[in-house]
């Protein structure tokens, strides 16, 4: 068997460790949903290329860019209202929408009415980018007349 033959084999391995992982919040159906997508090119990459898709079908749907980050970054999304919806990666925050999906930008600062509620967290569980709902607050009981 001629050497020339076995590099193939040999380059399995780097294209075994990239990888393309999708994970979704739906926010009222699959038809309105934010997804995060990781992605990872090099094996000894301890960093992953992000990106956030903003859905409302048929209306709308757009892919953001966001910067590099850990492989194990998590992303909590918050719900501040008006199909508005920000991102906060440990500092940084991105703020997008979901009525044109068009409009993405960066946050400095948390704004004036806060963040909003929040909804939930992507994050990586057991090599699985994965969307864990936040819990939900109960409701308090309607006081008795």
């Amino acid at each position: 068997m001629r050497p020339i033959r076995l590099v193939p084999l040999f380059l399995l391995p780097l294209l075994a460790a990239c990888t393309d992982q999708r994970a979704t919040f739906e926010i009222d159906g699959g038809a309105h949903s934010l997804s995060l997508i990781k992605t990872t090119t090099l094996p000894w990459d301890n960093r992953a290329e992000y990106a956030v898709v903003a859905s409302r079908m048929p209306d709308c749907m757009r892919r953001h860019a966001m910067p590099k980050a850990g492989l194990n970054a998590r992303f909590e999304v918050f719900s501040p209202g008006n199909d508005a919806w920000i991102l906060r990666q440990g500092s940084h925050m991105y703020v997008l929408e979901t009525r044109t999906c068009e409009g993405f930008a960066r946050l400095d600062a948390v704004p004036e009415d806060g963040l909003g509620p929040s909804m939930g967290t992507f994050e990586t569980r057991g090599g699985d980018l994965t969307f864990v709902p936040a819990p939900k607050t109960p409701t308090p009981p309607a006081p008795e007349r």
